[in-house]
């Protein structure tokens, strides 16, 4: 057993120090022409890890100013770059209220390989991966390291207000209550916290979709890369009805304290379908054409 877990930590940190040489490459080629991209999760994250703590790699974030995102895009459409798996964000309105220009002018550089690495502060950044968390609906318990580790590591000068109080209440409460599930998951020390004392318990609504989405067997996959298969269309379908009410929250700028998850499903559901339908007959539409005459 000793040696498959050394096995599989050297594949690990192998895997680890290719994803570090793509997102040095992505720097280069961005700076190339003209883009100063901001690395989001992933190695920015992985950074904050302990020592013997190893994070799966993924896909690379970048996030670039909107005006300079068609350039960018462009950019990772060419076959030397698209290779690096670079999941591009034009600013981080997705993520964050906090105006592109503001999170910019606060970002620092790193070093990475040589290779001076553009992430954001540690507050701005701790607020953006708590977000996420809960976009995905809290689905992946594995990312909630993120956060344990973006706390436990912090640095000796992190500014709680940076962190909190220059959003709105409600996006507030999404990074305490995000916070609150590591601490109830990973036992992630928060005595020291200084805004802990008053915070409210994390609603039970919450809690039991979490449990639920970590209990459920098929990944969630784009439902029309499942078109091909009836019985996995279904599934999927089944997958989204209703909506995970935690993104539904999130997606809806709403708040997870209150009573309204239902009417943020109902919003999410309404959006969602429209996109989904005209999609769904442009692929029918599409099979049609390729299909052999008189089949």
């Amino acid at each position: 057993m000793a040696a498959i877990v050394t096995t599989i930590e050297k594949w690990q940190r192998l895997q680890t120090s290719v994803h570090e040489t793509k997102v040095k490459a992505a720097f280069e080629a961005f700076r190339g022409v003209g883009i100063e991209p901001v690395l989001i999760k992933g190695w920015a994250a992985a950074r904050n890890y302990a020592p013997n703590a190893l994070r799966q790699t993924g896909d690379i974030d970048l996030a670039v100013s909107p005006d300079q995102y068609q350039v960018a895009l462009d950019l990772v459409a060419r076959e030397e770059v698209g290779r690096l798996f670079i999941d591009l964000k034009s600013g981080l309105s997705s993520l964050d209220s906090v105006d592109w220009n503001e999170l910019f002018a606060h970002s620092m550089l790193v070093e990475l390989q040589g290779v001076q690495i553009r992430v954001l502060r540690p507050e701005d950044h701790l607020r953006i991966i708590c977000n996420h968390w809960l976009i995905d609906g809290g689905r992946f318990k594995d990312k909630l390291w993120d956060i344990y580790y973006a706390i436990e590591n912090r640095p000796e000068d992190f500014d709680w207000d940076r962190c909190l109080e220059i959003v709105p209440q409600n996006r507030k409460d999404w990074v305490i209550i995000a916070i609150g599930i590591a601490h109830k998951y990973l036992v992630l020390r928060i005595d020291d916290l200084p805004f802990m004392a008053d915070a409210r318990p994390i609603p039970r609504w919450i809690i039991k979709s979490i449990e639920r989405e970590w209990k459920r067997g098929e990944e969630l996959v784009p439902i029309l890369a499942a078109t091909s298969d009836k019985r996995r269309l279904l599934n999927q379908i089944a997958r989204r009805l209703p909506p995970n009410p935690i993104r539904a929250t999130i997606e809806a700028n709403g708040d997870l304290y209150g009573n309204l998850r239902w009417a943020y499903q109902l919003m999410v559901l309404t959006r969602r379908t429209g996109p989904f339908l005209k999609s769904l007959v442009q692929l029918i539409t599409r099979g049609r054409r390729k299909s052999p005459i008189g089949t």
